[in-house]
């Protein structure tokens, strides 16, 4: 529905309230009419070919690859982010998503033959993966190209329709997809709606067969609770304070290095990087002296400046830069030790990377999730004191052990609970496709990445087919005898 004129008689109307009525019409007649033609053509993706599918998949790699370029462009412009990093930590993953998907698909999608047990005697048994239908990927701005692109990979690959809702605080990088969709996909497959909160609201009441939400716990509830209206199947990818635990038999430089680049990599705007430190008393110093050498290293190389550094990135906008700042003003006041820090600059969004201790545990900082360049190290001198710790805290996305020893690992892993573990590194385990990449509970529901994320956006339907004739079930239909009794009382006693 489209407006073409406005007869305003109230005395006292606000016209600016009139338009934004004007314009949020206009938005959520569109949205509705993007649905129903998505609806309408639904049948004849139930008979495209695995081939059509990759025929996509293709066209959108050979676009990422001749647009390359341009999406180093928009992802500086709306938080200067190098373009090495970008290839790294956001193309990469999205090409390699899809020469999976291309090499494996007709292996996903086959039907899986399943055992009959002794009841099911005479039945043939299999699974059979079908596109969940007219999906809505909502994604995040921290890493806005492969946040995005990555879930359609696995949704395009499962044989499903798409409505994606980037992030409205990276536009640049939201209009360089909107373009990527256009020119790669039909509208009534893929189509992008741009805009702020209110796009989302819309978008969420309508009754999609699936949807997949990339963001903080907060927004994944709400994000729920709107799907549970319309009983659309959700995989949730939330966050969460990912711990890092440093025993005293860890490789202290390897560790500190490792720590480091997966903290400070895009200012530490990351879903899985270290949200703090517990490290054993013994080896607490060297590993602080060892994360400045490596932060400066890597992000301040020579006699470069943090704030002039072509290898840092920038908070993403005003509002979360106040946030980060204001973390980090609290902490100092409530009597935290700054090990490691520098100038902060409002008007470019620049703070220096921190290194914190004597954080106190009650500390916001230490109940937010960081999501910036704050690293609290926090001294323990019993790993039973670490398992307490993060226990207290909801489960994380992550958690990272740096250790030699099997026993202290195998205590940390069995003892707490997160969406994965890594062990002497921090945050690579997203890029290890054949794992399945999710949190539990706070940090998420449901897993992503190759295979998993083509079962994501699958429903694995199970079919079964009886033979003809007599059937070991007939044995128990009513009416019921003596004999049927007695039969049931022998057959109970082989379980």
């Amino acid at each position: 529905m489209t407006v073409d004129y406005v007869i305003l008689t109230a005395p006292n109307f606000d016209l600016h309230l009139v338009m934004q009525a004007i314009a949020e019409t206009d938005v959520k007649d569109v949205i509705r009419e993007a649905f129903r033609l998505h609806r309408e053509n639904l049948h004849t993706l139930r008979t495209e070919s695995l081939s059509q599918r990759k025929m996509y998949l293709k066209k959108l790699r050979d676009w990422i690859h001749a647009n390359r370029t341009h999406i180093h462009e928009a992802a500086y412009a709306d938080f200067r982010k190098p373009a090495v990093e970008v290839d790294g930590t956001e193309i990469f993953h999205v090409l390699s998503e899809i020469r999976l998907a291309v090499s494996s698909l007709e292996t996903w999608a086959q039907p899986h033959k399943v055992d009959a047990p002794i009841t099911m005697l005479g039945t043939r048994s299999y699974t059979q993966p079908e596109a969940r239908g007219i999906c809505l990927i909502i994604s995040p701005w921290n890493y806005p190209f492969s946040l995005a692109a990555g879930p359609l990979v696995s949704a395009i690959a499962a044989g499903n329709s798409v409505i994606l809702k980037p992030s409205e605080l990276t536009p640049h990088v939201s209009a360089v997809l909107s373009r990527m969709v256009k020119e790669v996909f039909p509208s009534h497959r893929v189509s992008v709606f741009e805009g702020g909160p209110e796009v989302s609201q819309h978008l969420l009441k309508l009754p999609f067969d699936h949807i997949f939400f990339t963001g903080s716990p907060a927004i994944g509830k709400v994000v729920m609770k709107a799907a549970a209206e319309n009983l659309s199947s959700v995989t949730l990818e939330l966050g969460g304070k990912s711990p890092t635990i440093v025993t005293a038999s860890a490789n202290i430089k390897e560790a500190a290095q490792r720590i480091a680049v997966a903290k400070f990599i895009n200012n530490g705007q990351t879903c899985v990087a270290p949200d703090y430190i517990l490290v054993d008393d013994a080896v607490k110093q060297p590993l602080i002296e060892e994360l400045k050498v490596y932060i400066r290293k890597h992000f301040a190389a020579g006699s470069e400046a943090f704030d002039t550094s072509a290898s840092y990135c920038r908070i993403v906008n005003e509002k979360h830069f106040a946030r980060i700042n204001e973390l980090l003003k609290d902490t100092l006041y409530r009597g935290a030790k700054l090990e490691f820090g520098g100038s902060i600059d409002e008007a470019t969004r620049f703070i220096h990377p921190v290194l914190l201790t004597q954080v106190p545990m009650d500390a916001r900082l230490m109940e937010e999730e960081i999501f910036g360049p704050i690293l609290p190290v926090i001294s323990y001198s019993d790993i039973d004191e670490v398992i307490r710790i993060i226990n207290t805290k909801p489960k994380a996305l992550a958690l990272y052990i740096f250790t030699r020893s099997k026993k202290d690992r195998r205590k940390i892993i069995q003892e707490t609970s997160s969406g994965a573990v890594c062990i002497n590194d921090c945050a690579v385990h997203f890029l290890q496709h054949n794992l399945p990449f999710g949190g539990v509970n706070n940090s998420g529901i449901g897993s992503s990445h190759g295979y998993y994320g083509f079962l994501a956006f699958s429903h694995n339907k199970p079919v079964m087919k009886q033979k003809g004739g007599f059937t070991s079930i007939q044995a128990f239909y009513p009416p019921y005898t003596n004999l049927s009794r007695k039969l049931m009382d022998w057959f109970l006693k082989l379980f």
